[in-house]
């Protein structure tokens, strides 16, 4: 499965509960289809306490969204859009936006 979206790359929830959020992808999880998006999807954690938690208690966290629930923002446009993938002049795959046609890779 191609996933359209990478690390780093500014995205717009559009399904569920974190509806019309904006927020950039922390990580990518190609086999599962996820996306782990900063300050979305904020879930509580209860956790012992532990060398990395030593106090322990309710921990929030970023747990990951499916990538049909996202869509990527467009860095030239600034609106959401789908993605078209084209191969340049010197022979590198590149992404497209489909509204104003601009690379969204450098």
């Amino acid at each position: 499965m191609s996933l359209d979206i990478k690390k780093n790359d500014t995205v717009i929830v559009i399904a569920g509960k974190e509806k019309d959020k904006k927020g950039r992808v922390l990580s990518v999880y190609p086999l599962k289809a996820k996306l782990l998006i900063e300050k979305i999807n904020v879930i509580k954690k209860h956790m012992k306490p532990s060398r990395k938690y030593t106090q322990g208690g309710i921990i929030e966290k970023e747990a990951p969204l499916h990538i049909s629930n996202v869509m990527l923002i467009c860095p030239k446009c600034d609106k959401p859009t789908r993605i078209e993938n084209t191969v340049i002049e010197s022979g590198r795959k590149v992404r497209v936006c489909k509204k104003c046609k601009e690379v969204i890779d450098q």
